[in-house]
C-alpha cells in the first residue's frame, strides 16, 4: 500500500464518484482484513491483488464497483452472486457499501485466494 499509482487511481475515482470510493476503500479493507500479506498494484485501470499470485482485482465504473476473479469459473457460487458468462473470468458488482456483506464478497475472496495458491 501507499504506492503513488494507487494513491492517483483513489483520487480519482473519490473526485469522479465519493460514493464509489467509499466502496472501493471498504472493499481494500476487507481484501486486508482476510489477507494481510496481499500485494495491490494499479493494472488495466484498477487495482490487482496478489499473494503468490493474482487472486482478484477491483474496479470502478461510472455506477459500480467491480470485484473481479481472472479464474472466477474455479469458484463455487453458494450465494448465487457472480456475474459473467465467459470462459474463465467472473465478477461481482457493488453499488453501495451494504452489498460487501449482502453479496458475501469474504467467502468469495477467501475461496478466489485459496485457489491462487493451488494453482
Amino acid at each position: 500500500m501507499g504506492n503513488e499509482k494507487i494513491e492517483q487511481l483513489l483520487r480519482d475515482i473519490c473526485l469522479n464518484n465519493p460514493e464509489l470510493h467509499t466502496i472501493v476503500q471498504s472493499i481494500r479493507a476487507l481484501i486486508y482484513s482476510l489477507i494481510p500479506y496481499a500485494n495491490e498494484r494499479v493494472m488495466y485501470g484498477g487495482l490487482i491483488f496478489a499473494d503468490t499470485a493474482p487472486f482478484c482485482g477491483v474496479f470502478a465504473y461510472a455506477h459500480h464497483i467491480s470485484l473481479e476473479f481472472s479464474r472466477g469459473c474455479d469458484l463455487q457460487d453458494p450465494y448465487q452472486v457472480l456475474e459473467g458468462k465467459g470462459k474463465i473470468r467472473r465478477h461481482i458488482k457493488t453499488q453501495e457499501v451494504g452489498d460487501i456483506e449482502a453479496k458475501y464478497l469474504n467467502v468469495y475472496l477467501r475461496a478466489a485466494h485459496q485457489n491462487s495458491i493451488e494453482r
